[in-house]
């Protein structure tokens, strides 16, 4: 096979073409040249290859983790019994409601009310039963230990609210604090000199602004306060009778049992013998035995001051109670009938007063009031407009734009936060 003249450029001569004839083998020699040489060049010129994201750190994984376990639903917890499953959340919820926080709001902590009625429970069997047990022979050697229980029970509940809760109360009086300490001052170990006396108890009885408070509490949070204030001024009369029965029996004591007519004979029921007595002094029923003695003739006289005193005091409390609690309906009615008077003065026709009357009666209905800016102008600016978008949100959330977007939502939010 005849060898081919081929022109070929002779590397390394500058400015110089040389026609040259190339053997096969030399044509080989300079196509492999050519082709390392294209190589390099397009490994020099290629745009660097993109390197894999380096793995995440361990702490991200176990953030998604965390967030993969919220996203999971809770599991059911059924309780069996019987025949039937009842549902029940897990005991992790009831021990994070149960758990006390670093602050509590008195205003709005439910948890904080529900302990101030257990303390006012202890705080009235105290004021309730210790005149009594000083006084009546109601606590003998065999009750003693039931009667000491109950004492124990007592004063745990007022060291815990003295020592776990008041500390938490985000707002406290200076002097209530003084009085709360020396309400749980432990003059019971007098008991092992004098014997079981329920007088070095009466301390206890000075724990009485947590009673007020639990009522400012109750009353902010109940729809109808005025019920539960009609309950508490009853308790107070009461109360007061309870006391006068205690002090009437210890006067037949002292002058005493069956000694005149004026005193306690010892026949029946002895507290409530007493307590008819006293009800019958305090409300000036009388029709009493006249008192004979000096004494007796004192102690009646103060009795019936303190009586009338009492007795006039409870019943404006109680009308106190009773006007407040149907102010808004005497106002409604007191309106209603000064614009019919004025529609009859100046004979309006009556398919106008029907309509008058139809509009008193349904604002009265459905908003239990006639003008609604009267409560909202002492309140701030922000939660006028919180109430207004939370009563108008019905509304609101009917119309079609607004329906299906979370604009009312984030509005809610936002004013709230």
């Amino acid at each position: 096979m005849p060898k081919e003249q081929v022109a070929v450029q002779m590397p390394g001569i500058r400015g110089r073409d040389k026609e040259v004839a190339a053997s096969p083998r030399e044509r080989r020699v300079w196509k492999n040249d050519n082709k390392a040489s294209e190589s390099i060049d397009q490994r020099k010129w290629k745009a660097p290859s993109k390197k894999p994201p380096p793995p995440p750190p361990k702490e991200e994984k176990k953030e998604e983790k965390k967030e993969d376990a919220e996203l999971k639903p809770e599991e059911d917890h059924y309780c069996d019994m019987l025949c039937c499953k009842f549902k029940k959340p897990p005991l992790k919820k009831y021990i994070e409601y149960l758990k006390l926080p670093d602050s509590i709001d008195s205003y709005t902590d439910r948890r904080y009310v529900a302990w101030l009625m257990l303390v006012t429970i202890a705080y009235n069997w105290n004021c309730w039963f210790i005149p009594l047990r000083f006084v009546f022979p109601y606590q003998t050697p065999s009750n003693t230990i039931y009667w000491f229980t109950i004492d124990i029970i007592c004063d745990i509940c007022y060291l815990c609210d003295l020592l776990i809760f008041q500390p938490r109360v985000q707002f406290l009086k200076g002097g209530d604090i003084i009085l709360d300490v020396i309400s749980v001052l432990p003059f019971e170990v007098l008991y092992f000199f004098f014997g079981f006396n329920p007088a070095f108890r009466a301390n206890r009885m000075l724990k009485h602004n947590t009673f007020f408070e639990f009522n400012d509490r109750l009353e902010a949070i109940l729809d109808k306060a005025y019920i539960y204030r009609v309950i508490r001024t009853t308790g107070y009369l009461l109360f007061i009778l309870h006391i006068n029965a205690c002090v009437y029996y210890w006067a037949s004591d002292y002058e005493g049992l069956g000694s005149t007519r004026w005193v306690y004979d010892g026949k029946g029921n002895m507290y409530l013998r007493c307590y008819y007595w006293a009800v019958r002094t305090l409300i000036t029923i009388g029709g009493l035995p006249e008192p004979q003695t000096l004494f007796e003739i004192v102690f009646q006289l103060l009795n019936f001051f303190l009586g009338v005193f009492v007795f006039s005091s409870l019943i404006g409390q109680m009308r106190d109670v009773i006007g407040a609690a149907t102010a808004g309906q005497n106002y409604y009615r007191s309106c209603m009938d000064n614009t019919v008077s004025y529609m009859n003065t100046y004979s309006i026709p009556k398919m106008v007063q029907n309509r008058v009357r139809t509009w008193y009666e349904y604002t009265w209905d459905s908003q239990g009031m006639l003008d609604e800016s009267e409560l909202l102008e002492q309140m701030p600016t922000k939660m006028q407009l919180a109430i207004a978008i939370d009563v108008n949100f019905a509304i609101v959330n009917k119309v079609d734009l607004f329906k299906a977007s979370s604009f009312t939502g984030e509005c809610r939010n936002v004013w709230y936060s």
